[in-house]
């Protein structure tokens, strides 16, 4: 294995059975030399405590379970791994006519998982700076339900007072 930091999912899994237990890895390849690595779904977990439909997923390779598993949490803590999203979301504003409202209230609408900081995209969808936006949400010129100082990853709405 190279030195390389970097992995895509191959999109295959590998399940294995010792007796009655079964381990099951999801196989991904380093970007720099194509090696394969494999990141634990499960470890020595009885085969009854599978549920059958997971295993039919598990060994029919499906592609919708790649992209469960990867945005699982539990599975990114034990395997030591977090996802890149660097260039991949987008905000589409629908135009920027609310923008010249004196009140506007904006639903932002996630279409995947993508965990992203609130401050950027009102910062992108307004063509203000981060650090003008932090300002607006100070002086409570921006306000949501949700913190907007952190990370989201799902559907939100925040109102915007010019």
């Amino acid at each position: 294995m190279c030195a390389a930091d970097r992995f895509r999912a191959s999109g295959k899994f590998r399940v294995n059975a010792n007796h009655k237990v079964l381990d099951a890895w999801l196989l991904v390849l380093c970007t720099g030399c194509g090696d394969t690595a494999k990141l634990t779904i499960f470890e020595r977990t009885h085969v009854r405590a599978v549920r059958p439909a997971l295993l039919d997923r598990l060994h029919a390779n499906d592609p919708s379970l790649v992209a469960e598993l990867l945005q699982d949490t539990v599975l990114q803590r034990r395997n030591h791994v977090s996802l890149d999203w660097e260039g991949a979301w987008r905000l589409d504003t629908g135009g920027s006519d609310h923008l010249d409202q004196e009140v506007a209230d904006v639903s932002v609408r996630f279409t995947a998982r993508i965990p992203v900081r609130p401050v950027r995209l009102i910062a992108d969808a307004c063509g203000l700076t981060r650090g003008e936006v932090e300002r607006l949400i100070t002086e409570g010129k921006v306000v949501s339900a949700i913190r907007l100082t952190g990370k989201v990853s799902g559907d939100f709405t925040f109102t915007l007072k010019r």
